[in-house]
């Protein structure tokens, strides 16, 4: 039972988000993503994403009052909307006018299994820690311990989850159930974890055949899990986005052709291009041709990589990191693809200086209106504002000053 207090209190945020989200802005943002990744030259969207959440509080917006852990979570949700809403106006969102709810998958685990980090922190409420790493997958006797993973649905917890929503929120916003979004990979960061940086640039010199047999292991679990997904699943071909990026795009079939994959390789940043298209590349290319477009790239630089990864059949968008040479990617993506610009955290991390988020702004909209190559500007990883709400204020500002001046 679901305490009336607790009740009155979400219905109340989530009338407050529905507003917003059924608002004609957001129906334009939708649109222009949509038109992004339809590969249509335009202003582009603007997201920030990966917020410190616990540094924002402004006058007690993000301060939850429910008594009930499970309200709280919901409660969270709509209260960080509707400061995103209130204090980033210049930005764009994902938000979208119902409460998304995901079907249950249950999966056993692959029998290897992160390890206990020994884990360094500046802040103890960041998820940002330095962590001391170990080769825990020293030789090939390891590719032993890889299974496959066994899977099924959960629809009693599927149930229970629906009744307690549909309890606490009411008619104030619709529910949507679904089976699956797109699909990310990135598995390259999870060998990091279980090996070290050190281990594995050792080994693409010395063992390379051990590191494609590695990265196999995880492709043959993708292979294995997405075989359950499309057997038992419907995609969303309307999900608005995946990991930091919208997704919102034309062209989308049925079963995994619904949706997009994702991947990168960033402990593969300083290799040569060969080297990536060796141990990055040529093992996903089969397994990104059973989506509808793939996006490629996070963190690492990739503009000497772009002509490798357009060995991808259906790469759509690809990753610009801070370190990137924007000129250079998007002279090489040209009209073909997105570039998805990361704009530098680092620039909001202490205090903001609006003329080097202009300078730096104004460097990706010329180079990508030079070579007629659409694109987003995704400022995320912030891992600290220093708590200094304003700063993330302040960079969105700037940024829409910046596109007002080229596209109106």
């Amino acid at each position: 039972m679901i305490q009336a207090s607790d009740k009155r209190v979400v219905q109340e945020l989530a009338k407050q988000y529905m507003e917003y989200v059924s608002s004609p802005k957001q129906a334009s943002a939708f649109e222009r993503m949509k038109k992004t990744n339809d590969l249509i030259q335009q202003r582009p969207p603007v997201l920030l994403d990966e917020i410190p959440w616990y540094q924002m509080d402004i006058d007690g917006e993000l301060k939850c009052v429910s008594q009930d852990e499970r309200v709280r979570e919901v409660e969270y949700h709509f209260r960080k909307a509707l400061y995103y809403f209130r204090h980033f106006p210049r930005a764009d969102s994902l938000y979208e006018p119902f409460f998304r709810v995901q079907k249950t998958v249950l999966a056993t685990g692959i029998g290897v299994e992160l390890p206990n980090y020994e884990i360094q922190r500046t802040d103890e409420f960041n998820n940002i820690v330095s962590r001391s790493l170990v080769d825990h997958l020293e030789g090939e006797a390891c590719l032993a311990r890889f299974r496959l993973p066994q899977m099924s649905l959960d629809p009693e917890a599927d149930a229970q989850r629906l009744d307690f929503l549909n309890e606490l929120l009411g008619s104030s916003i619709p529910l949507h159930v679904y089976g699956f979004g797109p699909f990310c990979l990135n598995k390259w960061d999870t060998i990091a974890f279980l090996r070290g940086m050190e281990a594995i640039l050792l080994d693409a010199y010395d063992r390379p055949e051990y590191l494609v047999a590695l990265f196999q292991k995880y492709i043959d679990y993708a292979n294995a899990y997405l075989d359950f997904i499309e057997a038992h699943l419907e995609p969303d071909p309307d999900a608005p986005g995946m990991h930091c990026t919208p997704a919102l795009v034309s062209g989308l079939g049925r079963g995994l052709k619904g949706t997009w994959f994702r991947d990168n390789a960033q402990p593969l940043a300083n290799v040569s291009p060969k080297m990536f298209e060796r141990f990055a590349v040529d093992p996903i290319i089969a397994l990104a041709s059973r989506f509808a477009y793939t996006y490629y790239g996070c963190c690492e630089p990739l503009d000497d990589k772009v002509q490798v990864l357009k060995k991808i059949p259906n790469l759509r968008k690809v990753g610009c990191a801070p370190w990137a040479d924007v000129n250079r990617m998007a002279e090489e993506l040209g009209p073909d693809y997105v570039l998805a610009s990361k704009p530098n955290p680092a620039n909001v991390a202490v205090k903001t200086e609006p003329e080097l988020i202009r300078k730096e702004i104004v460097q990706t909209v010329e180079a990508c209106l030079r070579c007629d190559c659409p694109f987003e500007l995704v400022l995320k990883d912030i891992s600290t504002v220093s708590n200094r709400p304003a700063n993330l204020i302040q960079w969105q500002e700037t940024v829409g000053e910046v596109l007002d001046e080229y596209f109106g």
